[in-house]
């Protein structure tokens, strides 16, 4: 890598952690778009003040052709973009040669959801008198019932639960805030399970503010939640895809298809965009489509 894409990328580095103060891993994403569009320009002797609109387009057809998926594509164009963005803010540009750029069309990919009914099934195969079951049918209420991310579930901390209001404080990706409520059914079952089972465990040191423990006093990581609700979901005899992330597809999927305003869908999921909530009306548009399927007459012909 030459010294001037060296220089810009410490510089956008900078940028990233100290003005926009995103996570380690977010930063790092970004980095990784830029060193593609670096590996693209190097061999043409571009740096990276000379690359035009004309030259990302041709980086996005090489992009292609490599059959590079959709998605991963519009996530490149947005680290490309807001590194230019910062050359045009350091005045190294006047002009950000990404801002033209075409996103390529986002996939509406459908996700697996869960009825309540299989949520049920779920919680079922959970021994409750021992205390890691227990604490797993918690789980699987809270994210169920709340929309939460995995990684927002594992780091949720005591201070985070305000039981009189029935909301939590979540800390979602970026370190952006978020309030969420809790129903009476999720807040009086982790209600029980921190005065219950989580006083009977030793939190080592440093993990005493978190909620959900492992009995050696750990937090509870993302494996551990996918690998339980994976054996959990093979124990129920349902034949889907599911993961942590299940869970809050399904939340939302309840909550649009019974007429939720989108709006209020996408505060609490803490979306960034409103076009990401929207795939749930796509979603529900299909279930829809497979009610009508299924129960006129003429449509079963």
């Amino acid at each position: 890598m030459t010294d001037d894409w060296q220089r810009n990328m410490r510089d956008f580095e900078a940028h990233l952690r100290l003005e926009r103060c995103l996570a380690d891993n977010s930063v790092q994403a970004y980095l990784r778009d830029v060193w593609h569009l670096c590996r693209f320009a190097e061999p043409l002797g571009l740096r990276p003040d000379q690359v035009t609109t004309d030259h990302l387009r041709a980086f996005l057809l090489q992009l292609a052709d490599l059959q590079v998926a959709a998605t991963t594509q519009r996530r490149i164009i947005a680290g490309i973009r807001s590194f230019y963005q910062m050359l045009v803010i350091e005045d190294v540009l006047k002009d950000n040669p990404a801002a033209l750029l075409e996103l390529p069309v986002r996939p509406q990919h459908l996700p697996d959801v869960l009825s309540d009914e299989e949520i049920e099934s779920i919680q079922s195969t959970f021994d409750r008198s021992r205390p890691g079951p227990a604490r797993n049918y918690v789980i699987v209420e809270v994210l169920y019932g709340c929309g939460l991310r995995v990684s927002e579930l594992c780091g949720l901390r005591l201070s985070n639960i305000y039981p009189e209001e029935e909301m939590l404080h979540i800390f979602g990706k970026g370190g952006k805030e978020r309030w969420v409520p809790i129903n009476s059914r999720a807040l009086g079952l982790l209600t029980d399970y921190i005065h219950t089972l989580r006083s009977q465990i030793q939190p080592r040191p440093g993990e005493e503010k978190y909620v959900f423990l492992n009995l050696r006093g750990s937090h509870l990581t993302r494996v551990a939640v996918f690998l339980f609700l994976k054996e959990a979901v093979e124990a129920a005899g349902i034949r889907k895809q599911v993961s942590p992330h299940s869970l809050r597809h399904s939340f939302a999927t309840e909550l649009v298809q019974n007429g939720a305003d989108l709006r209020a869908v996408q505060e609490m999921l803490g979306h960034e965009s409103l076009a990401t909530t929207q795939l749930y009306t796509h979603l529900s548009h299909q279930y829809l489509r497979e009610t009508i399927d299924t129960f006129h007459p003429h449509y079963r012909r």
